[in-house]
């Protein structure tokens, strides 16, 4: 069993932490108004990666308050030793080559591997396979893009599919109908999304409690982003990690 990755999610919006709805910025719940204080508070519950997300820039919007919050996060992150994924409105080599520039440790793109998908191969050239995911969201089995408001008409296994021949490792599955909602990970397809693709495959929306991390882990994934539960105190991250790590220990019995 691969080594197994539970993220933190930390979603900006207007530069504070918030949690969206199936996506939907008009059913939004803001948990905290410095992003920085709230990594650190993962962190020193023993995470290590955070997963922060642009929303503002998914949505196309001014994200200036955004960014200096990921530059505060990283800050953070580095004391820590801790690693940071991103993503969200990275449309252009541009703005991948910022978000390189910050050392953010790996970035994940959306909305532009669908719609440039020579954009990807260059990526991989120039900063290599760890330095990039490409994060899937599907609604109905069909790639969702432009911070999930249009329907791309692409499935979630052609595209996963396609970037897996690009030489691309790791892919974020998110089932939009269930982020947000704590109706549990969509398990079935997430992993049937990684044995179409031979990618590994992290698991999004609807972590809830601690089993639904325990399926993912089960399941053989590369890890589960959580948000929602641990802002609400459904999931209790320390547990988890431990129940992780015990779980580690005991499919490795000599390490």
């Amino acid at each position: 069993m691969n080594a197994f990755t539970i993220f933190p999610a930390i979603d900006l919006r207007g530069g504070k932490v918030v949690r969206l709805k199936e996506g939907n910025p008009a059913r939004i719940t803001s948990y905290s108004d410095n992003p920085a204080e709230m990594a650190k508070h993962w962190l020193e519950m023993g995470a290590s990666w955070l997963h922060v997300i642009n929303l503002d820039g998914a949505f196309g919007e001014s994200d200036h308050a955004n960014r200096s919050a990921l530059e505060s996060i990283l800050s953070v992150t580095k004391s820590f030793g801790a690693r940071v994924q991103f993503g969200g409105g990275i449309r252009s080599l541009d703005a991948i080559e910022r978000a390189m520039d910050l050392c953010v440790n790996r970035i994940v793109l959306g909305t532009i591997a669908v719609e440039q998908p020579d954009v990807v191969v260059d990526v991989l050239s120039r900063f290599g396979v760890e330095r990039l995911a490409v994060g899937i969201d599907a609604r109905d089995g069909f790639v969702r893009v432009h911070g999930w408001q249009d329907n791309s008409g692409i499935s979630a296994t052609d595209l996963a599919l396609q970037m897996r021949a690009f030489g691309l490792l790791t892919a974020i599955f998110t089932d939009v109908s269930r982020d947000g909602m704590g109706s549990g990970l969509n398990i079935g397809a997430t992993r049937a999304l990684a044995d179409a693709s031979g990618l590994n495959v992290i698991a999004s929306g609807g972590v809830h409690t601690l089993e639904d991390v325990i399926a993912a882990r089960s399941a053989n994934l590369s890890g589960v982003i959580v948000g929602r539960a641990l802002y609400e105190g459904t999931l209790d991250l320390k547990i988890a990690l431990q129940e992780v790590a015990h779980a580690g220990k005991k499919n490795h019995p000599m390490s």
